[in-house]
């Protein structure tokens, strides 16, 4: 990898919410493509997706990884979106290095979701820097991620930029497509989890099962919730913390974190 920088990569968690949001001219969008030209142009990109779930840890470490359209319903436009950015199997295996307490898997197939491409291809459209996804291990509590994460920390004197992706609050089964105000507890709860990461209070947030009646209908399932907590795991005593797209659309908070200096 890359000597150590002076400055250290950011780490960001981004709600991606809509997978048409790639594609949309929207102001989380704009807000992606924004961002894209304020960061520093990294080496390689390591991302972590809502996406991808598995049974132990994986990483991609496709030289070529293909676009995975891991949805349905939605228009052709998004279907024919290619995103063709290199992979990178070095940082795949210095992922698994740094991850010594884990068995990681590298997965030679795996491409890119939605999770991943969605939100990268409006801030790099270029698609000129590599990218891993690693994988949500499924079974694991929120403790585990979060102290997985810190042995990521390297990563970011790498000139390694580290991209979360997922949505604090996301409970589609509630969603209301037709009108975008927000529930009363998304709200709630999306404000409270912001008051946690801008004290640094990040051990209420480990257990979010615990958090009260608002969490268990903002996570009904943790795999949108889980990002985060790599984010917060390679926080350092240093970074600023700065929130951009503080909305709550219906039942999905578009919240989104830049840990540390752009």
């Amino acid at each position: 990898m890359a000597p150590p920088m002076t400055t250290p990569q950011p780490v960001l968690f981004l709600g991606h919410g809509s997978p048409m949001n790639a594609i949309e001219d929207n102001e989380f969008r704009r807000s992606w493509q924004d961002l894209g030209k304020r960061l520093r142009r990294p080496k390689a990109i390591l991302c972590i997706s809502a996406h991808w779930e598995t049974r132990g840890v994986y990483v991609t470490g496709s030289e070529k990884p293909d676009t995975i359209h891991d949805f349905s319903g939605f228009p052709r436009a998004l279907f024919d979106v290619r995103y063709r950015a290199p992979g990178s199997p070095e940082l795949a295996h210095r992922v698994a290095d740094l991850l010594d307490t884990v068995r990681v898997h590298v997965d030679p197939q795996r491409g890119l979701d939605h999770g991943a491409w969605g939100v990268l291809q409006p801030m790099f459209p270029d698609a000129d820097i590599p990218v891993v996804q690693l994988s949500l291990s499924g079974l694991q509590p929120g403790a585990w991620h979060y102290d997985l994460a810190k042995s990521l920390g390297p990563l970011r004197d790498e000139d390694v930029l580290v991209v979360a992706s997922g949505n604090i609050v996301h409970n589609l089964r509630l969603f209301r497509f037709n009108d975008p105000k927000p529930y009363d507890w998304a709200e709630r709860f999306d404000e409270e989890i912001a008051e946690h990461i801008e004290t640094r209070h990040h051990d209420g947030l480990l257990g979010y099962e615990t958090l009260g009646t608002d969490a268990l209908l903002a996570i009904p399932t943790p795999e949108h919730y889980l990002p985060l907590l790599y984010v917060l795991g390679m926080q350092r005593d240093e970074d600023e913390v700065s929130f951009f797209n503080e909305q709550v659309v219906s039942s999905i908070s578009m919240r989104s974190i830049i840990m540390g200096q752009v």
